[in-house]
């Protein structure tokens, strides 16, 4: 591959990262371009009154997708980049006082269900058997591989796994076939929960996605060294090795094209020519911005789907250590179905949220002050569609901060040292997500895997998608393959 083939790719995301560092060790000389004055997208960080925050994704799995990157480019992983497994991945608790702690080991995992509800390990053991079948039915064919390409369906091992379709269980909702696997109302609720990983409702969502759990228990789930933004500086280290260049500041106003085919870009410098653009740009932005005059290239389908959920985070330095948390923490709202209702129906925020608190602090205790801990506190919200986030970011607010108080046994309020608060508003003003929704669209239908954004246009010769709003979905996992499933196009 001559150096004179030059990539040039819209947005630092980690999905863009990936994508650079790949394109970089084919031998193209590549140039990223991004709004912001930092890299990671949302996978960054920021510092307050002596607090440490990662601001966005929290949750580290699959890290043997970031250790690929290092050796595909003949480095050694551990030389740029570490981290722990955690045990147990994250602790739960329940309005009725039942606590729950979810081991790494699936054995240890299952009696703890046993001795806290009395659900039956052996049936814990059986749905983990379930959600390793749907993975290994689905891994290959769809995850790491183009769903928009025929050759794709022309495999062998696709054909097996189409041959295996009924076992992926896309017929009815996750909730419904938990509710078969469970008796318990809590245990239903903890693997209903794996919906919120890509933004979408249990009560609607195919019941395929019961293959997260198998991700978290199978490959662990693990904490970086330095925090969850050390992936995005390690990457960008990584790249910058390989000979990547990073223009911040540069916001993209324009993918110019000559007829069906990509030329480059338009930034305040002007033109930059191209052999190839990659926009890690939400797909509703890169057509509706950076396309916006070539509306017959527009697949107007594809971006007039549902939107995933968006967050509510409030970053607090609390001036107190709780033994009984740990980095990952869940409070499960009184009445799920309700809450559900409320973000996806009525789309709005319920009075008793299902509460997320992340406390790095707990693994990297120069994150807070002696004695304190930085709590990154999340809830699931709708997608903004113009509610009144003021008003609702109030109410909210109150009803966490009630909430923690009562099943932690301590008011919370005069612990806050300091606040900041990211709504659906400001994560998309500040990631060009649309309507701050997470992970692009949700996952609410039965072929909502088929429904994605393309990772390779149709219609224009040299441009290519990665991150969240295409496929294979949203999350660091998920974003990472797309970069290597556009690195395989591009070939």
């Amino acid at each position: 591959m001559p150096l004179s083939k030059k990539a040039l790719i819209v947005g630092a995301g980690i999905a863009g990262i990936a994508a650079a560092i790949r394109l970089a060790v084919k031998g193209y000389s590549v140039e990223v371009y991004e709004a912001n004055n930092y890299p990671g997208g949302k996978l960054n960080q920021f510092e307050q009154d002596g607090y440490r925050f990662d601001a966005g994704p929290s949750l580290f799995t699959m890290p043997q997708y970031v250790d690929e990157l290092f050796e595909l480019a003949g480095k050694k992983p551990s030389d740029y980049f570490g981290y722990q497994k955690l045990d147990p991945v994250c602790k739960y608790f329940y309005e009725d006082g039942t606590h729950l702690n979810a081991y790494a080991d699936a054995g240890k995992f299952g009696n703890e269900i046993q001795t806290q509800t009395g659900e039956l390990a052996i049936a814990v053991k059986r749905y983990l058997e379930n959600s390793s079948r749907i993975y290994s039915i689905t891994n290959h064919v769809f995850l790491e591989r183009s769903l928009h390409l025929l050759k794709t369906y022309l495999r062998w091992d696709t054909f097996k796994s189409i041959l295996r379709f009924g076992k992926i269980d896309a017929f009815r909702s996750m909730h419904n076939a938990n509710q078969s696997f469970f008796k318990d109302k809590r245990v239903v609720q903890f693997f209903d929960r794996y919906a919120t990983y890509n933004g979408s409702n249990p009560y609607a969502a195919p019941a395929t996605l019961n293959v997260i759990p198998h991700l978290e228990q199978h490959f662990g789930a693990y904490f970086p060294e330095g925090g969850m933004h050390s992936i995005t500086s390690a990457l960008v280290r990584l790249a910058g090795s390989l000979g990547v260049k990073f223009h911040y500041n540069s916001p993209v106003a324009e993918i110019v094209l000559r007829e069906k085919k990509v030329k480059g870009i338009r930034t305040n410098a002007g033109i930059i020519g191209g052999d190839l653009v990659i926009s890690n740009m939400d797909i509703w932005f890169t057509y509706n911005k950076l396309l916006s005059t070539y509306p017959k290239f527009h697949p107007q389908k594809i971006l007039s789907q549902e939107r995933s959920s968006s967050a509510l985070i409030f970053y607090w330095g609390i001036r107190h250590q709780f033994k009984e948390l740990d980095l990952h923490n869940i409070f499960f709202s009184a009445d799920y179905e309700a809450e559900f209702d409320h973000i996806w129906r009525q789309k709005d925020i319920y009075h008793d949220p299902t509460i997320y608190l992340n406390i790095s602090s707990k693994y990297k205790s120069d994150d807070a002050p002696e004695g304190c801990e930085n709590w990154f506190v999340m809830i699931n919200v709708p997608a903004n569609a113009g509610q009144d986030w003021d008003a609702l970011i109030v109410d909210a607010r109150k009803n966490i901060l009630n909430k923690l108080s009562r099943l932690l046994g301590k008011d919370i309020s005069p612990l806050t040292a300091n606040e900041n608060i990211l709504d659906p508003r400001s994560i998309e003003s500040r990631t060009s997500s649309y309507q701050g929704s997470l992970y692009g669209t949700s996952s609410n239908s039965q072929f909502a895997a088929f429904l994605r954004h393309a990772n390779k246009s149709s219609k224009v010769k040299g441009l290519y998608f990665c991150g969240g709003s295409v496929h294979p979905g949203g999350g660091i996992p998920l974003c990472l393959l797309s970069a290597k499933i556009v690195s395989s196009l591009v070939d």
